[in-house]
């Protein structure tokens, strides 16, 4: 589950983006000024944060430039329309991307969804060793849990299993009694049929269009990979 910091001193705010967040399934932590935010970031794992720029005490500026001197998560800024110089200053001073209030919640959370899937995938987030990361799929065997696009995919045992062998070699062709015996271990070979089953199942989980996949295809005659750029 990925944790979403978000610091504003209007209390509306906080809340209206809290319940839209947590809706999505991030955990939300609140600040209320910059340094609370610092304070924050300080004890808690935090994979991105949405920033307000004028706040008391510490505003959004010199957070997110504290930020920038210890750490490379997402920061978006929560503007005003009339805040046009904020803006250019505050990606100049390292925030990612800013949404202007008043915002519209599916503007934010397409915002944040696609800053964590480029902190996740291209190098910025500390991946654990029990994680593997293929695309937009990232799966964790400690706590056996999978996402997709940073957000969480709910899979079965085996299906679980089934990806974890797939992510394990991506590109590599397993055969139907390959994937069998790897996840089955010793019971003995059923079908082909078993085995496409979950994998339609696993297609229906992770893909836009199962019929048009972009990471589980067929190798006809061969069986089935996992294609995407590690």
């Amino acid at each position: 589950m990925y944790t979403i910091l978000v610091c504003d001193d209007e209390k509306d705010i906080r809340d209206a983006l809290r319940i839209y967040l947590s809706g999505e399934g991030y955990r939300v932590l609140l600040a209320e000024n910059g340094r609370r935010a610092l304070e924050l970031l300080e004890q808690e794992t935090v994979h991105l944060v949405l920033m307000d720029i004028m706040m008391p005490l510490l505003d959004g500026m010199a957070a997110t430039a504290a930020i920038r001197e210890r750490s490379n998560v997402p920061v978006i800024l929560l503007t005003a329309k009339s805040e046009d110089t904020d803006k250019i200053l505050g990606l100049t001073v390292g925030a990612d991307d800013y949404v202007t209030k008043p915002f519209n919640p599916l503007e934010v959370i397409a915002r944040v969804k696609a800053q964590l899937r480029r902190y996740a995938h291209l190098g910025g987030m500390e991946i654990r060793p029990s994680a593997l990361a293929v695309g937009g799929i990232l799966l964790d065997d400690e706590s056996k849990s999978v996402t997709l696009d940073g957000e969480p995919v709910s899979l079965t045992p085996t299906e679980f299993d089934i990806l974890r062998l797939f992510m394990g070699s991506p590109g590599k062709v397993f055969s139907s009694r390959e994937i069998y015996r790897q996840v089955w271990k010793e019971a003995p070979y059923a079908s082909e049929g078993t085995v496409a089953v979950h994998i339609r199942h696993l297609r229906e989980k992770l893909e836009i269009n199962p019929a048009d996949p972009r990471y589980l295809k067929v190798v006809w005659g061969k069986g089935y990979k996992l294609e995407g750029q590690k």
